[in-house]
């Protein structure tokens, strides 16, 4: 992840009618806040900000763009406008809801809802401490909403091309929401800037490494299979571009043989094919495994169910950091890369 060096706007500043409470997270795309908007609600706002093209001091709005930085910084600000724009128009319970978007300062700003929870690699990184395994019933009863979520999104005819726990977030209530989608946003090369493919090693489709492939729903089946991996084997798939050199994957999978159900296992194992022709054709081929009753209960796996398993462990935290209060330390859930 990029860093980000830009100073945030200042605590306590109106935009757009918009109360700044405080930076929630950044890197190397963006910064995001909390605040409130003219009705009192808590809202994060997304700023489009990527530090290799734009520098903002201390005590400054506006940032400073270099005149060679200028066309890729105006590209990318489009990107960001449009995924604004696209994503304003889905109304679903399980994909992040984007309220408003504007500019100012010369930049464009995303206002999204504020939700409590966590994320799901949060969620994974819990049991992976306690070396315990989550259960089959909690990930497929997540992954059945997150696919809901993604076929609406599908059927508004945009990609998420970002799909990974860390941008599944789980409410307190265990429904997940998808977040921080990656099909408008690029990342930026520090080097020689330049706007260049986004992707995830490990979580991104082989689809994603070559400029010849072309990308579709297909293409976020896979991230959908290996975020669903992750779950299941507790860290990601092997990422797709060593996989084309040598292939580990089998041995991986043989691994959950027995601890997971087999239609779960070759559901998953479809999903991650590295031929898209060789996946499943649609999220709601997906979700319909997802939503079979276990034919092979798993025995080696806690059969806690899903409201008890988030019971466990989440506190009341947010979605784009920890619980909003003015003596929170800001915790950096958001990937604004």
């Amino acid at each position: 992840m990029a860093a980000q060096n830009n100073a945030p706007l200042p605590d306590g500043l109106e935009i757009a009618g918009y109360r700044i409470v405080k930076k929630i997270a950044s890197g190397g795309f963006s910064i995001v806040y909390l605040a409130y908007d003219p009705d009192g609600n808590t809202v994060a706002i997304k700023e489009y900000l990527p530090s290799a093209l734009a520098l903002r001091q201390a005590g400054e709005l506006v940032p400073v763009i270099a005149k060679a930085n200028l066309p890729v910084f105006r590209i990318g600000l489009k990107c960001f406008f449009e995924e604004g724009r696209a994503l304003a128009l889905i109304a679903h319970p399980n994909v992040v809801r984007v309220l408003n978007f504007f500019r100012a300062n010369e930049t464009v700003y995303m206002v999204m809802a504020y939700e409590s929870g966590n994320s799901l690699q949060e969620h994974i990184a819990r049991y992976n401490a306690k070396g315990s395994r989550i259960s089959e019933t909690f990930i497929r009863q997540v992954f059945a909403s997150a696919c809901s979520g993604l076929r609406e999104v599908h059927a508004n005819k945009l990609l998420h091309l970002d799909l990974k726990p860390a941008n599944i977030y789980l409410r307190t209530d265990g429904s997940p929401l998808l977040l921080d989608f990656g099909a408008a946003r690029q990342t930026i090369n520090a080097d020689v800037p330049k706007l260049t493919p986004m992707y995830t090693p490990g979580f991104a489709p082989p689809d994603l490494y070559s400029r010849l492939s072309a990308l579709g729903p297909w293409s976020d089946i896979y991230s959908i299979g290996a975020s669903l991996f992750a779950c299941m084997a507790g860290s990601p798939p092997q990422p797709a571009d060593q996989r084309k050199q040598n292939d580990q994957m089998a041995v991986r999978f043989d691994k959950l043989n027995g601890i997971y159900s087999d239609d779960l296992v070759n559901m998953v194992r479809s999903c991650l094919e590295m031929d898209p022709l060789a996946r499943p054709q649609s999220v709601f081929a997906v979700q319909k495994v997802l939503q079979m009753p276990v034919v092979t209960a798993p025995t080696a796996v806690p059969v806690a169910g899903l409201g008890d398993q988030l019971r466990a462990f989440a506190g009341k935290v947010g979605l784009f950091g920890r619980k909003a209060s003015a003596a929170d330390t800001p915790a950096e859930r958001v990937d604004p890369n």
